[in-house]
């Protein structure tokens, strides 16, 4: 199966001595970087809600982003992005067999980048998936995007001989999966915290944990859905009465202080 996860706006981009690959869409990576390039720091803090320091920083990553970077330049995806997600995920935990499974079946949604393996080489970059950044194709990047990144999921499950695409991915970035176009069956587990007998969903809680989710599909090598019912990290347990068929519910009690 294949599993799709967000990318992460804060980055680590401590050196790592790891082989990397060439992403898939490096061409359109490129071209929306010249697109943003061309932004005003007053365009770009409107595009992204930046603050004036993070403005000029991603001003400075798009003006110095390369076609055909420096290989120092650049670092495997699944360690550069640190944020919630890939603190679940723990990808350099990952033993060499876990990081080559790891390689074939998940991937990462990207803004500027579209569909990223875990090893790909990306430059430092922040562009969310829902920016409205205007080009040739449309208003958004989901107008850029199109079908595109759907067309490489369905190709690379045939690869796999595969139907089952696991979505840990937030809202944001599947939307730019092009559902029409997409051939696969969807499971998107759903992660909540129960607190007083009321399961809600934690924004932070649930990032951690579709990155936990993301690995044990990594480190079971799994192949059918089903087995994520078996899913107990973190303290998570299946909720077979809050789930329905392709969106399996986990609870586990709200972790206090």
């Amino acid at each position: 199966m294949l599993v799709v996860i967000s990318p992460a706006k804060r980055l680590n981009w401590t050196e790592r001595d790891i082989p990397v690959t060439a992403p898939a869409f490096q061409e359109d990576a490129v071209r929306l970087a010249k697109t943003a390039r061309s932004l005003t720091l007053r365009d770009l803090r409107a595009l992204m809600n930046l603050s004036p320091e993070l403005a000029r920083l991603n001003r400075d990553r798009f003006r110095d982003f390369a076609a055909d970077p420096d290989p120092k330049a650049v670092r495997p995806a699944v360690l550069a992005f640190a944020g919630d997600t890939y603190q679940g995920l723990d990808a350099p935990s990952l033993d060499a067999d876990e990081r080559g499974w790891a390689q074939a079946h998940l991937r990462i949604l990207s803004g500027l980048y579209g569909l990223l393996r875990p090893f790909d080489a990306i430059q430092p970059y922040r562009l969310e998936m829902g920016s409205r950044l205007k080009t040739r194709r449309g208003a958004t990047l989901y107008a850029y995007w199109r079908d595109q990144i759907a067309k490489v999921l369905n190709a690379e499950a045939k690869g796999l001989d595969t139907n089952f695409l696991i979505n840990c991915a937030s809202q944001e970035y599947f939307g730019a999966v092009d559902h029409a176009a997409l051939k696969l069956r969807v499971v998107t587990p759903q992660f909540l915290e129960d607190r007083g007998g009321q399961p809600k969903t934690v924004s932070f809680f649930a990032k951690r944990a579709r990155g936990a989710m993301a690995r044990f599909v990594i480190q079971n090598r799994l192949t059918d859905s089903a087995a994520l019912t078996e899913f107990d990290m973190g303290g998570y347990a299946f909720s077979p009465e809050l789930s329905v068929p392709d969106r399996p519910v986990f609870v586990r009690p709200y972790p206090e202080p």
